[in-house]
């Protein structure tokens, strides 16, 4: 018999398979038609498109599993992300430089596809490593940004 832990883990890996190819269309379906992302909800091509500054400057950007738990809806993880810095990336030029850092992540889904996900990664970690000492922008998009802030 099959356990919702052992589905999810199974549905989180075939994500993580597309995210690590960087297979935007194939992670967008994945995502429910409007997924909250800390809190501001999204459609999943604004989700997606946020992943293209950081791919294009880290062009081997790999997330590597550490730790997963499945509690009910949720998913719990924690990565260890690598990229080499081959692109600018928020006003710095490609330094060539290896990066390590550390990402948390808690994903709560619905009928097997992410409704929301709550991201916490080190750019300051990031940053720190190709120069610059201290992040200057959130990976995840503002309401503003995501444009779905209300009028």
């Amino acid at each position: 018999m099959v356990t919702r832990r052992d589905e999810y883990r199974s549905l989180y890996l075939s994500y993580l398979k597309y995210c690590n190819e960087h297979d935007f269309d194939r992670m967008a379906s994945f995502y429910t038609s409007t997924i909250k992302v800390n809190d501001v909800p999204m459609d999943p091509a604004a989700v997606t498109a946020q992943f293209a500054p950081v791919i294009s400057a880290f062009p081997d950007w790999h997330w590597e599993i550490r730790n997963l738990a499945v509690d009910g809806d949720y998913i719990a993880l924690h990565f260890t992300v690598t990229g080499t810095h081959r692109g600018t990336f928020q006003g710095i030029e490609a330094t060539g430089r290896r990066v390590t850092i550390s990402e948390f992540t808690l994903y709560r889904l619905q009928d097997r596809k992410f409704a929301e996900v709550w991201d916490l990664t080190d750019m300051d970690a990031l940053m720190s490593q190709i120069g610059n000492g201290e992040a200057q922008a959130p990976l995840m998009a503002t309401p503003e940004e995501a444009g779905t802030a209300d009028s």
